[in-house]
């Protein structure tokens, strides 16, 4: 099966329509709370909550104003007629784009979130599949020693989870507006109507302000959509090294009748793998971008705006696929055990050096004699392509302390393994 990206919900969030819906949605919120405080009659009101958005209306008065709120405006002056000066009372153009940013922010992080717990539950399933799957540890590309499959997986599985609280944490410092005019100090809205407005909308007013929402808080967002994305990049990266030919111990996902190269039909290449490496790139640089908007000038300027035009729907859409294709990859993983198995004795039983070195220190020999007696037979082992314990066997610096059975039992993988369970536990994976 090969994977289909099916999830239009976000990329809704950021049309233009979602954008001009949620700018009336604020501009009717303000229009509520001035009307409990009596200042909006109560037979507008009617009239003013069925504001409808005509995107195309809005586009064809930019044409002529340049002005994408003043385009607003004048549609809902178009559509209310003398009673549209009880809209847009003592607001400047950003308390409305930014509390209506923060909601569609906000809305692309619901569904960022939901898809992070599906990836988390994903990798725990593998996780626990594969627990007791023993694969050569790579230190440097090299082996190391042996571990299983999954617990590397379990490292991946506790990344996602922090990475779920990275964005609840980003949801949160996003999910801020603001309605305190152009300079930020409420000279024509009450900061009342700010708390008031802000609850009905199910966000935070933000404790001070100048023109805009400080951008502290978008770079923040779009840091952690980074980080999450750096996070599916380790994965997939490490699915491209496992399906290399010389290693072949896991693959992602090949539907039938899939083709792997136009030139070569024995290819299977990682190309789902190598597409979220390099949209990963992406969302890293939109972070730099960000960051780049948090200083401004005195009260606010305009070159921030630009650049969230691109960045924020950008960023929330890729990293939303990522999350897709990267579940797509781990519930379709194609794991090869018995290659993992016949892999770990590539290297001629070296994985187990460090038990020989330790149990030589244990019997009393100093440590850089033992490390000396240990790392002559493993260059020798690799030179020969003999087994490690063969020359153990046959070296009498290593005899004369250790028994045939003490070095047979440095060379048992169960040894790797004891404490497994332990590790499983204190990721929550039992």
């Amino acid at each position: 099966m090969i994977e289909r990206y099916t999830r239009p919900e976000i990329g809704r969030i950021w049309n233009e329509e979602a954008k001009y819906t949620a700018w009336l949605r604020v501009e009717i919120a303000v229009c509520e709370a001035y009307h409990r405080r009596g200042q909006i009659p109560a037979e507008v009101m009617p009239r003013i909550r069925a504001l409808k958005v005509d995107v195309a209306r809005i586009l064809a008065i930019q044409e002529r104003v340049k002005h994408e709120m003043i385009s607003l405006l004048t549609s809902i002056e178009e559509q209310l007629g003398a009673e549209s000066r009880f809209v847009h009372i003592g607001l400047t153009t950003n308390d409305v784009w930014d509390t209506a940013l923060a909601l569609q922010c906000r809305d692309a992080a619901d569904l960022l979130l939901n898809g992070q717990e599906r990836l988390r539950q994903a990798l725990g399933a593998l996780a626990l599949k594969h627990k007791d799957t023993l694969i050569a540890g790579r230190t440097h590309g090299v082996h190391a020693e042996p571990t299983t499959f999954g617990l590397k997986v379990a490292v991946w599985y506790d990344e996602a989870r922090r990475n779920l609280d990275r964005l609840r944490r980003a949801r949160e410092v996003i999910a801020v507006g603001k309605l305190s005019g152009a300079v930020g100090n409420f000279a024509n809205v009450d900061p009342e109507i700010e708390d008031e407005v802000c609850r009905e909308l199910g966000l935070t007013p933000a404790p001070a302000s100048t023109q805009i929402v400080q951008r502290d808080r978008h770079a923040e967002f779009c840091a952690a959509l980074a980080i999450v994305a750096a996070s599916m990049e380790k994965i997939a990266l490490e699915i491209r090294g496992l399906q290399r030919t010389e290693v072949l111990e896991a693959q992602e996902p090949f539907g039938e009748g899939q083709k792997g190269s136009s030139a070569m039909p024995h290819k299977r290449n990682p190309e789902l793998a190598e597409r979220i490496c390099g949209l990963a790139r992406l969302i890293r640089t939109n972070a730099q971008a960000a960051l780049e908007n948090v200083a401004l000038w005195h009260e606010r300027d305009i070159s921030h705006s630009s650049v969230e035009r691109v960045i924020l729907p950008d960023s929330t859409i890729l990293t939303d696929y990522l999350l897709h294709l990267t579940t797509f990859i781990v519930e379709g993983l194609d794991v090869d055990a018995a290659r993992m198995a016949e892999n770990l004795g590539l290297s001629y039983g070296l994985v187990y050096s460090q038990r020989v070195l330790l149990e030589l220190t244990d019997a009393g020999l100093p440590r850089q004699k033992a490390y000396e007696i240990v790392q002559r037979n493993a260059m020798r082992s690799w030179r020969e392509r003999r087994p490690f314990l063969e020359l153990l066997h046959a070296d009498p610096d290593v005899t004369r302390h250790l028994s045939p059975d003490d070095l047979k039992a440095c060379f048992d993988p169960a040894w790797y393994l004891r404490h497994v369970d332990t590790i499983f536990k204190r990721v929550g994976l039992t």
